[in-house]
């Protein structure tokens, strides 16, 4: 995701999003669909009356130190008013959001603003008033959806300049493709289309309409060939529905990696005989909708809820033509579906009923991102231990591939590796604070816990259970698989040094984050 036209790449590299860092939902929101008849007040909707500006400040956290946060930042973007005096706006706008407000891009006026409702993986979020809205909504009118734009479709894009006038600039729907809108990894319907912005204030997002309706929301737009990349209101409608019937459950993760089965030598291994399409299972990631459905790595998919699967991953859509099977799990299914899956097992052809469901961040021996939380950590003595996170990674910079240490990234590349050893995290050690305790262990960073006093460590809750019981001889004994293989910690030290260094020295508060 990048800010428009700037074209500021803003790259937030991670696995897939889930449900658990939502926020309670109002059961009172109404929903948004399609199936909503148009009010008389349709024909009002306009950018004076139905946009909003969104000014966010938010704050990371350091995910190298992470008891500290990063600098305060400020974004700013447009939203479509939608029912119940709610603001949709992009995920990630509000990530990490220490402050928000509306605001009436006509008059200036604001009004302290929370958020309702976010999915990381679709990229939306829901704004609503923090405190009584009283009159502030008059005059405004929300926007209803339409789903159905069609190849050569005129669209809009609705914002204002900075004095406070309205624009409208023109596009045109070339294409539809699947893309990801914030985390990598995460694969949606997307529309492409072509005309020129006409770009007056800073701005992460644009809502996009239809003949008065909303469309879609435009992420990105590059200004080289006039292209614009726009999240439809298909999307939008699933979320608005999905998060109108609490519990919030999200889109669906299929959790498969496959391959092409173009390759001759490949479609006779695995024996698919006279079989045209299908895609080859290389791996299967466990918790998922279809390892817990029994598919299994070495299976050849052939179809997917009716539709039938070429040899490149695609299935031909009704409407939007040749997708990417993506579309089959991320369109209007949702979490607590289920769909059937025809496939072939060494030459067998075999029927699976499976079952949607969407894995959390925390079921990942890697969590794949960290939005308004704090990182868990451990400090003994002056050693830092963590649990290995896509944020972590990502710490390094852009380049974090080759910069983070190399068994750290090679392990969030092989998951299933470690997880078949029982871990359920991978906890390291991130680095050290100079103490008395950490004397000769200065550089030690980036290296897997395997025990500690004794006891195998599978999360940070394993290692404070195995502090916390007495030590042999007061020493408490790290042991690793690699070099130095392992290292001690007097306790008494660790106790004093926590005590005195730590929390008056460094001026930690917390020695531990846990939750």
């Amino acid at each position: 995701m990048r800010p428009l036209i700037l074209l500021a790449a803003i790259s937030f590299l991670t696995g897939i999003s889930t449900a658990e860092d939502l926020p309670k939902k109002n059961p009172e929101i109404a929903p948004i669909t399609a199936k909503i008849e148009t009010s008389k007040k349709a024909a009002e909707t306009s950018p004076k009356n139905s946009v909003l500006r969104v000014n966010v400040t938010s704050q990371r956290y350091n995910f190298r130190l992470p008891w500290q946060k990063t600098s305060p930042n400020s974004k700013r973007t447009f939203g479509a008013l939608v029912a119940g005096n709610r603001v949709l706006v992009t995920a990630d706008v509000v990530a990490d959001a220490t402050y928000l407000e509306i605001e009436k891009p006509t008059s200036g006026e604001k009004i302290t603003a929370k958020v309702e409702g976010v999915d990381y993986e679709a990229n939306l979020a829901l704004v609503a008033p923090a405190v009584p809205a009283e009159d502030f909504f008059d005059g405004l009118t929300p926007m209803s959806l339409d789903t159905e734009a069609a190849i050569g479709a005129p669209l809009e894009v609705w914002h204002f300049e900075s004095n406070g006038n309205p624009l409208t600039t023109k596009l045109t729907l070339d294409n539809y493709d699947m893309g990801t809108y914030f985390l990598s990894g995460s694969y949606f319907l997307t529309y492409e289309a072509s005309g020129t912005i006409s770009y007056r204030d800073g701005s992460y997002t644009f809502p996009v309409a239809k003949n008065g309706k909303l469309a879609g929301i435009l992420i990105d737009y590059s200004s080289s060939n006039e292209l614009s990349t726009i999240m439809p209101a298909s999307i939008i409608e699933h979320f608005l529905t999905d998060l109108a019937s609490p519990p919030y459950r999200g889109f669906p993760n299929f959790g498969i990696r496959y391959s092409n089965t173009l390759d001759s030598q490949l479609r006779s291994f695995v024996e698919m005989g006279d079989t045209t399409g299908g895609i080859f299972i290389s791996g299967v990631i466990p918790g998922a909708s279809a390892a817990k459905a029994g598919i299994e790595e070495g299976d050849v998919i052939t179809n997917i809820a009716g539709h039938d699967i070429d040899s490149r991953g695609n299935y031909e859509d009704p409407t939007y033509g040749t997708l990417s099977i993506s579309h089959l799990v991320k369109g209007s299914v949702f979490a607590g579906d289920t769909i059937p899956v025809s496939l072939l097992r060494k030459g067998k052809e075999m029927e699976f009923e499976v079952n949607l469901i969407r894995k959390e961040p925390s079921d990942y021996l890697v969590r794949p991102y960290s939005f308004d939380r704090a990182p868990r950590y451990y400090l003994l003595g002056g050693m830092l231990f963590q649990e290995l996170s896509q944020d972590y990674l990502e710490s390094y910079g852009d380049k974090w591939r080759s910069r983070a240490p190399f068994k750290l990234v090679y392990a969030a590349a092989n998951q299933e590796q470690f997880e078949k050893e029982g871990r359920k995290k991978l906890v390291f050690v991130s680095g050290t604070l100079p103490t008395q305790s950490t004397l000769g262990y200065e550089t030690l960073s980036g290296t897997i816990v395997d025990k500690v006093n004794g006891k195998s460590i599978g999360s940070l809750d394993d290692l404070d259970a195995a502090v916390a019981a007495p030590p042999e001889n007061g020493i408490h004994r790290i042991e690793f698989s690699e070099f130095p293989h392992q290292l001690f910690i007097s306790e008494d030290a660790a106790n004093k040094d926590e005590a005195e260094v730590l929390t008056q020295r460094f001026r930690i508060e917390k020695l531990k984050q846990l939750n």
